[in-house]
């Protein structure tokens, strides 16, 4: 899904069709099976690094702050937004070489086959990364990625506690923490995927993108690139593949909260007795 979802999102760039089956189609053409699974190193690596780090410093700052500064009270909306801002941008900050990586892999099909940079997997990615283009580049497109891990991390996490606080107070103390835990991370899941599309469009444009032949980028800077798409596509350019993408962050949001629940539970954090 993931796959798809990349390819739409530059396909809407060049103006190409953006239709998931017709997307699906090309990519198994190009590979089979396996040709939707490209950089899944890279995928796998990114969320060991970048996941760890979000949803730890998250849950462990709210449980400080709701300790330390609210005396046992639940956090505010704007406390729990603060907490995941800063949460999603340290986390993607220190996981960008390994979304740079991921990106560059599933966008290499679709450029000339002169113009591929054909990396074996995410530790040659990184090696000839440095190589020819400087230890800096692994970094590069991280100002929109830590932007659109923040939008993530407030559309997922603020959500997410503010309908399970919603539903404890309306339910009661005898309701199911089970189907609490589910239902509100069915909403975090549309949050999600409604909050923060436009930023990974904006991500995937700049980590993609290569020097022209006159040695500029396409894109200056990330608000280069907004009013561009913006010019190219219109507003509605900035969700294109919300299906596709719902599909990709919403089973994804369900389960990570759901799981993240039971972790906090066997670990202790936050005192969660459910």
């Amino acid at each position: 899904m993931d796959m798809i979802k990349v390819r739409i999102q530059l396909r809407s760039e060049s103006g190409g069709s953006t239709s998931p089956v017709n997307v699906a189609k090309e990519i198994y053409s190009n590979g089979g099976v396996k040709e939707f699974y490209r950089g899944l190193d890279s995928a796998l690596l990114r969320q060991v690094v970048y996941g760890t780090l979000r949803l730890g410093i998250y849950f462990n700052l709210t449980e400080w702050v709701k300790q330390q500064r609210n005396k046992g009270e639940n956090l505010s909306a704007l406390q729990r937004a603060g907490c995941s801002l800063f949460a999603g941008s340290f986390g993607s900050f220190i996981g960008n070489p390994c979304d740079l990586a991921l990106v560059r892999m599933q966008a290499d099909s679709t450029l000339p086959e002169a113009e591929r940079r054909n990396y074996k997997n995410v530790v040659d990615a990184f090696t000839r990364i440095v190589a020819d283009e400087g230890v800096t580049a692994l970094w590069r497109g991280a100002v929109p990625t830590m932007i659109r891990a923040s939008a993530l991390n407030v559309s997922m996490l603020v959500s997410y506690d503010g309908a399970k606080d919603l539903a404890e107070k309306a339910l009661g103390p005898n309701a199911s923490p089970l189907k609490i835990q589910f239902g509100s991370s069915m909403i975090a899941a549309v949050a999600t995927a409604v909050g923060s599309l436009p930023f990974d469009n904006i991500k995937t444009k700049m980590q993609k993108q290569k020097a022209g032949a006159d040695g500029k980028m396409p894109y200056a800077n990330i608000m280069d690139c907004f009013a561009k798409s913006m010019a190219k596509e219109g507003i509605t350019g900035f969700w294109a593949g919300l299906p596709t993408y719902y599909f990709r962050v919403g089973p994804h949001a369900i389960i990570t909260l759901m799981a993240a629940e039971q972790y906090r539970k066997l670990f202790g954090i936050g005192g969660n007795k459910n």
